[in-house]
């Protein structure tokens, strides 16, 4: 039985330190029929040149769109009957593309797969890669079976199935994965498995972090408010009451310098319940790091709920003061 041609996409936009490690390991895959795109989108850095030394096909956005716009262009130029999108900071295992490809064969019901991360950064020169790298690994993992989301860092979907659902849509640069997720769900079932799997080079900066987490969070919303059990959401489920508790914390702060000092236990008490709702993943992190790196991960942790839970109050408040904003995943304006 042949193999069917798979055409890998790499959207790209200034991630030429990565870059490398991503096309070797796509290169070094054992499916043996691809065809590797990189998408350019508008690099300040030398990517297209770090591509075009691999010798793979190098496409180049005419304008800096974002990933969707880039993967849109990629996938208009495939020739494969499978696409997988595969983000440029993120070195996929060698057998990703063929338990990708073996999942969608096994049902047909099955319109994509994604992938998840390895609990080490690809790139491991800072600590806040070490914490997010953890954390998003964990994420995933609580999250693996089917899915009514989508993660497009590593994802594979058949041409078919993305040609009746149609394009990404490039106005949500942010949120284009969890909208493009509730469309494709309403007609197939969509898989996060444990076998597709790739080390990723996660963001080393905390302000950019802190600003695609609000960004995403708050863009979230709407979808959110509507589906409040959205899986793979950012605040969906347990974690909202967890990013809940870390606001209320800190608000609680307040109340022993406004009331008396008896009233310490407040802040205390929700700052447990924030500690406590995590705890599963802490013993993940316990397992893998030292003690003191995990000092260090659940600090940053109750940072990053705090980003959570304020961005999401924002996007409540945009959703309530704005048509527009409450509509943003009603009328996708798709670029074809």
């Amino acid at each position: 039985m042949s193999s069917p041609l798979v055409s890998v996409v790499v959207p790209n936009y200034n991630y030429s330190r990565a870059l490398p490690l991503c096309l070797q390991a796509l290169l070094d895959q054992t499916y043996p029929n691809l065809e590797i795109i990189v998408v350019d989108d508008c690099s300040t850095d030398d990517s297209a040149a770090v591509a075009a030394s691999f010798g793979v096909r190098v496409l180049r956005t005419t304008s800096n769109g974002g990933p969707a716009a880039a993967r849109n262009l990629g996938a208009r130029h495939a020739t494969g009957e499978i696409l997988f999108f595969v983000d440029s900071d993120v070195a996929a295992h060698p057998d990703a593309v063929a338990n990708a490809v073996e999942l969608l064969a096994a049902d047909p019901a099955i319109g994509a797969v994604c992938g998840n991360y390895d609990p080490v950064p690809l790139i491991r020169d800072s600590l806040l890669e070490e914490y997010r790298c953890l954390q998003q690994s964990y994420w995933l993992i609580a999250d693996e079976g089917r899915i009514a989301t989508l993660y497009t860092a590593l994802l594979a979907i058949p041409v078919t199935v993305f040609t009746e659902i149609g394009p990404f849509n490039p106005r949500l640069r942010e949120t284009e994965n969890a909208d493009y997720g509730r469309r494709l769900a309403q007609h197939y079932e969509i898989w996060l498995s444990p076998r597709v799997r790739g080390v990723h080079d996660h963001d080393h900066d905390l302000g950019v972090l802190i600003r695609k987490v609000f960004l995403r969070t708050a863009l979230h919303m709407p979808m959110f408010i509507r589906k409040p059990a959205f899986p793979g959401g950012i605040t969906s489920g347990p974690r909202a009451w967890v990013s809940i508790a870390a606001l209320l914390a800190v608000l609680g702060v307040a109340l022993p310098v406004l009331l008396g000092p008896v009233l310490t236990v407040v802040p205390l008490a929700f700052l447990a319940l924030c500690i406590a709702g995590d705890l599963p993943m802490y013993r993940f992190v316990a397992q893998l790091r030292p003690p003191l790196f995990l000092v260090y991960f659940v600090a940053m942790h109750f940072l990053l709920n705090l980003v959570i839970a304020v961005a999401a109050l924002a996007g409540i408040v945009a959703w309530l003061g704005s048509g527009r904003f409450r509509t943003l995943y009603d009328r996708p304006e798709l670029a074809r």
